[in-house]
């Protein structure tokens, strides 16, 4: 199958998911709400196998959100369990598939286990020539990211390493935790049409695609649909074409 990539001479670099609507799917489903993350889990590795397949350059997902603390301890215990078995059971197949895997947010947040199984994956897979990196945000907000950010920029002023004159676009990204740039395509499942504080610097000029779909019922082929999609829309960045 041809790559579904290139568009009006600009290449589909970067896409962002927003992977909604485990817990919905699961109650729908009469299932208990850790077996629809655990579904979820298996939806991932079908994406990024394809997003190898259509030379994506970057795979952003949004697993776990600053406010996502606030949801039941029960099922935020599972997602840490999930995190971990998912960690164990993919390492070695992103190794072969040379995906980079890195992960972001308030990771300390999750105990020095995860702590720990995340830095040894992160280094396992860490080739130069990796064919997709794979960023994983747990315990990620936009705006806690931004405000951050605001942080260290002053700091940088008020010690002189920086003039306040100096700062542009690749401050500000030196500063993110977000390991990616500007993203080029957001897909978000679940029917909510709404960015939930995800990559919001990251995501000004990027095409948004809002799936009614549950996370879980999300398949390839909707992908790449999306890639599609992507493919016929005019991107003109402000300019008249």
């Amino acid at each position: 199958m041809a790559k579904l990539i290139k568009q009006n001479n600009n290449l589909l670099k970067n896409v962002g998911i927003i992977m909604d609507g485990n817990g919905r799917w699961a109650l729908k489903n009469s299932f208990k709400v850790s077996e629809g993350h655990k579904r979820g889990v298996n939806v991932v590795r079908k994406i990024v196998e394809e997003s190898v397949k259509q030379d994506i350059k970057s795979l952003t997902l949004y697993a776990f959100s600053s406010e996502n603390w606030k949801r039941p301890k029960t099922e935020i215990n599972a997602i840490k369990k999930l995190i971990i078995n998912a960690i164990d059971d993919q390492s070695q197949e992103l190794k072969e598939q040379k995906v980079k895997l890195r992960f972001f947010g308030d990771i300390d947040n999750f105990g020095e286990k995860i702590v720990n199984k995340i830095s040894k994956v992160e280094s396992e897979t860490n080739c130069k020539n990796s064919r997709l990196d794979l960023n994983v945000a747990l315990g990620y907000g936009g705006q806690q990211d931004i405000i951050e950010i605001v942080r260290n920029v002053s700091n940088q002023i008020l010690s002189k390493k920086l003039k306040a004159n100096d700062i542009d676009k690749k401050t500000i990204e030196k500063f993110s935790m977000v390991p990616v740039g500007d993203i080029d395509l957001l897909i978000r499942t679940g029917g909510d049409k709404r960015v939930s504080n995800f990559l919001l610097f990251q995501i000004a000029y990027a095409e948004i695609m809002f799936i009614d779909k549950f996370w879980p019922d999300f398949s390839v082929e909707d992908y790449k649909n999306c890639l599609r999609t992507f493919k016929k829309a005019s991107r003109r960045f402000g300019k008249r074409i």
